[in-house]
């Protein structure tokens, strides 16, 4: 960490010059945030199904009584006893975050390809009370890109963050997908994001990048452990 000092004033200055830039990222960041709403949607045809712990349930059910549902597709893959540290540590905001949120309209669920009974101890374990779900051997996965065949991963045809990519040698990766559903009940998928754009979800890191020494890492996220294990 490098240390400039300065006098008050010099660093009322600075902080001033480094205003302006931010007050410029910021516009930037709201026409953005608005371009992303005005996406086109698309029609979700298929009648995808989920197990939970009270059983099966559609695409539908997971939004509740509301018209908009975020999904976030954690990487916990069948036969598998590894928890994704960094899914772990996005989805420890959203219990926060939902309270607030769902009284905006939005829904809130994740979504496995792990079996329910295993999503269960893990939710038990961490101590997480959100909607999450199993989409099992369904294609929602790998319909919204964050699964993969094998004959995708030996022939290097995975197509991860809207392009085939050599990042993942995993059946399983992570992102969000964002729902709606209009005022007959057609269900259609209006956004998703993977990789570095899941970032704006992981509220800790606004904090750390406050501070001088900043996300304080060695190898990107390279202190991040389950929460019980810090």
């Amino acid at each position: 960490m490098n240390i400039h000092t300065a006098t008050p004033e010099e660093w009322t200055l600075a902080r001033r010059k480094l205003l302006a830039k931010e007050l410029e990222l910021t516009l930037d960041l709201d026409a953005l945030r608005e371009e992303r709403r005005n996406l086109p949607w698309v029609r979700v045809e298929k009648d995808y199904v989920f197990e939970g712990p009270d059983g099966s349930c559609s695409l539908a059910d997971l939004f509740g009584d509301r018209s908009q549902l975020a999904v976030y597709h954690f990487m916990l893959a069948p036969g598998s006893d590894h928890i994704c540290g960094g899914c772990a540590f996005t989805v420890d905001h959203v219990d926060a975050a939902r309270q607030h949120f769902e009284q905006a309209d939005l829904a809130f669920a994740a979504v496995s390809r792990a079996p329910a009974s295993r999503i269960e101890d893990v939710k038990k374990r961490m101590g997480w009370t959100f909607n999450w779900v199993s989409s099992g051997d369904s294609d929602f996965n790998y319909d919204f890109k964050v699964s993969f065949t094998d004959e995708d991963l030996a022939g290097g045809e995975a197509t991860y963050n809207f392009g085939k990519t050599s990042m993942t040698r995993a059946h399983d990766m992570f992102g969000v997908s964002v729902f709606a559903r209009d005022d007959i009940g057609a269900i259609f998928h209006t956004y998703s994001t993977y990789h570095r754009g899941t970032e704006l979800l992981m509220g800790a890191f606004n904090w750390l990048d406050l501070v001088p020494k900043g996300r304080n890492e060695d190898g990107v996220m390279s202190w991040v452990r389950l929460h019980d294990q810090y």
